[in-house]
């Protein structure tokens, strides 16, 4: 079993990766990463045994055998398109986002629509 500072220091190198996934990203994996990515995203966040249990009330055609649903969460994992935090059956898997990025709009642009705004809300003159 590990410290809490080992299991410190992987989150804080987890959450300090910067390739977080877009939605577009999706169509680069396969059909049953993609099937587990979309279903998580939608989760937000869920424990092992939830996913298992999701895996089995798939159509029969589509169902992964448990093996090959282990595999592409440990994969999905590796490549930090989840964040996998916990031990044993309590692993908690969570979607890795790409964060927002700000806004790009000049400054200027700001400072002039704020002088419009209060040109607006001034009493006009006689």
């Amino acid at each position: 079993m590990s410290g809490i500072f080992d299991r410190l220091q992987k989150r804080m190198e987890v959450e300090s990766q910067k390739d977080g996934i877009s939605p577009l990203d999706l169509q680069s994996l396969s059909p049953l990463m993609r099937k587990i990515m979309r279903y998580l995203l939608r989760e937000y966040e869920m424990l092992y045994s939830e996913i298992c249990e999701w895996a089995k009330d798939l159509p029969e055609a589509e169902r992964p055998i448990q093996a090959e649903l282990d595999q592409a969460l440990e994969t999905l994992s590796k490549q930090f398109w989840l964040i996998k935090r916990g031990e044993g059956q309590r692993v908690r898997y969570q979607a890795n986002l790409r964060r927002k990025s700000g806004s790009r709009l000049d400054q200027s642009a700001w400072n002039t629509l704020d002088a419009k705004i209060a040109a607006a809300k001034k009493p006009p003159q006689e």
